[in-house]
């Protein structure tokens, strides 16, 4: 089951389209286009991390969703 306090991110201004999170997505999420990667398919996401795993350049991440009630330490 896929964690709710995760969404997916992409970068475009670090992303080089290499595909390399295009080819390692298990449920075909992603897609280029216009020399970036774009999500095509969010609903498929099991937010399994592979894609944040493999991108040599940080472009695509996980990123925490704050829930109600979450604080944040600054």
């Amino acid at each position: 089951m896929a964690p709710d306090n995760k969404k997916l991110v992409i970068d475009p201004s670090w992303c080089k389209a290499c595909g390399i999170c295009i080819a390692f997505c298990p449920k075909d999420v992603l897609e280029i286009k216009n020399n970036v990667i774009n999500i095509k398919n969010i609903k498929n996401c099991i937010k399994c991390g592979l894609c944040e795993l493999r991108c040599p350049d940080y472009a695509i991440y996980l990123e925490d969703i704050l829930c109600k009630g979450d604080k944040i330490n600054a």
